[in-house]
């Protein structure tokens, strides 16, 4: 990619010096965290037939990361990956460092319950919990269902002044699907078979034997749920706006948390033993600096959620860690080298580990290995990126050493090395990704 002309960031916030960098302090942050939003069925990341004004608008004002890649498939430790810099610090002690008044907004009260045993000094955050209701039947007022709920409350605490910080995470996107009917009838089209109804998140295996209009009719009320996400993000980003006016330029970052199999790969629904592809593991990711930097830009190397922290935590003026540690590659690095002058180390591989079994996804490739609870591999495939999106053609009878490669990479991996695969050497031996 070329890279774009400088921006001179314009702000009214004093700007820190972090590891070399003049990081502009952003006027305040804003951090979305949404559940089960897999990066496929978004616009931003090719799914154009999804109606996401929204998330495109913010992308335009932002970097967008194509090829965010979850490590690990335990929501806990996603969170925390997110949330604390190399060093143990939080988002949350970066914000007091500034004298931020920080809160978190949630739908899920579990998830900021498990955070706050773990770190002693989150009994300071204000937690505003606005319960996900699971329904039966879709909503007829979109001002009742969860995410309208969840997102009008954070935008009415920052309208009231004083947050700097606000945490804002969903998690409805795993309990109920109830926009409106509205929502769901933009993505029917007349000759398409009813799709199911009611607002129960479906949850069955796809074979031969499955009607594939379920399928497709599942993605449609998806759709519609991903649109009625959208709509509420806008408004809160419209709050931000106002915000702004008063205290200069924030930043945002919104980011998935987990993605959501919707067919591709034998599964719709939920599945906490799904395999890692990308249907699960693929995460979409913007970030807007409060300086907007690199604004509609787009940064195709392999990210992990730590990535995104660290580089949130510069932005409030923590240290910047290095571009590229080989000491512990499965640790965050900074990505301010991209906001100041689009440079950066990218990472050769991020390796994905879960229930459902473990993946090795590089630049070139993604390498599934599906195994049982009890650790007995059932399946595997290799597949050629960045072409094969979907992970729908494997390739690993053509590839057959790059295949070995990979699958002894993560046979490395022991409960006494658990970063073994990180290691791993493949650049001998690998074929292209066109397999020659």
């Amino acid at each position: 990619m070329e890279s774009p002309p400088d921006r001179t960031p314009i702000i009214d916030a004093p700007a820190a010096r972090s590891g070399g960098l003049t990081v502009p302090r952003p006027g305040g942050l804003v951090v979305v965290t949404i559940d089960r939003l897999p990066a496929w069925m978004l616009s931003a990341w090719g799914a154009t037939w999804v109606s996401t004004p929204s998330l495109d608008s913010l992308a335009g004002r932002g970097l967008i990361f194509d090829r965010v890649i979850l490590p690990v498939s335990e929501p806990l430790g996603i969170l925390q990956s997110l949330l604390y810099d190399r060093a143990g610090a939080s988002l949350f002690a970066h914000a007091r460092a500034l004298d931020w008044p920080a809160t978190i907004v949630t739908d899920d009260l579990s998830i900021i319950e498990s955070l706050a045993g773990r770190d002693s000094s989150m009994a300071c955050v204000e937690v505003r919990h606005v319960e996900a209701v699971a329904k039966a039947t879709v909503e007829r007022d979109e001002k009742r269902t969860n995410l309208s709920r969840l997102f009008q409350a954070a935008g009415h605490l920052i309208e009231s002044g004083g947050r700097r910080m606000v945490w804002c995470h969903a998690g409805s996107l795993g309990l109920s699907w109830d926009a409106p009917n509205s929502f769901r009838e933009r993505y029917i089209d007349p000759e398409d078979p009813t799709p199911p109804a009611g607002a129960i998140v479906p949850q069955f295996s796809v074979d031969a034997t499955t009607d594939p209009d379920l399928v497709v009719g599942s993605r449609q009320i998806f759709a519609g749920q991903l649109t009625l996400l959208d709509h509420q993000l806008g408004h809160l980003l419209l709050t931000v706006a106002e915000a702004e006016k008063k205290t200069g330029p924030w930043s945002v970052l919104v980011v998935g948390l987990r993605g959501l199999p919707l067919g591709l790969h034998g599964w719709v629904g939920c599945h906490d033993e799904f395999p890692p592809y990308s249907e699960a593991i693929h995460l979409p990711a913007i970030l807007v600096d409060a300086g907007r930097r690199m604004s509609s830009q787009r940064y195709g190397g392999l990210v992990i959620p730590a990535d995104l922290g660290e580089t949130v935590a510069a932005l409030l003026g923590g240290s910047v860690s290095p571009l590229c540690d080989q000491a512990e590659p499965w640790r965050g690095r900074s990505l301010m080298g991209l906001l100041e002058s689009w440079s950066s180390v990218p990472r050769d591989r991020v390796i994905a580990t879960g229930q459902g079994g473990a993946a090795v996804v590089t630049p070139d490739w993604h390498f599934v290995s599906s195994r049982t609870s009890a650790g007995v591999e059932t399946a595997s495939g290799l597949f050629a990126k960045p072409d094969d999106f979907f992970e729908l053609c494997d390739v690993a009878n053509r590839c057959p050493a790059t295949q070995t490669i990979f699958a002894e990479a993560l046979l490395s991996i022991r409960p006494d090395a658990p970063h073994a695969a990180w290691f791993a050497p493949f650049r001998v031996g690998l074929c292209t990704a066109q397999g020659s």
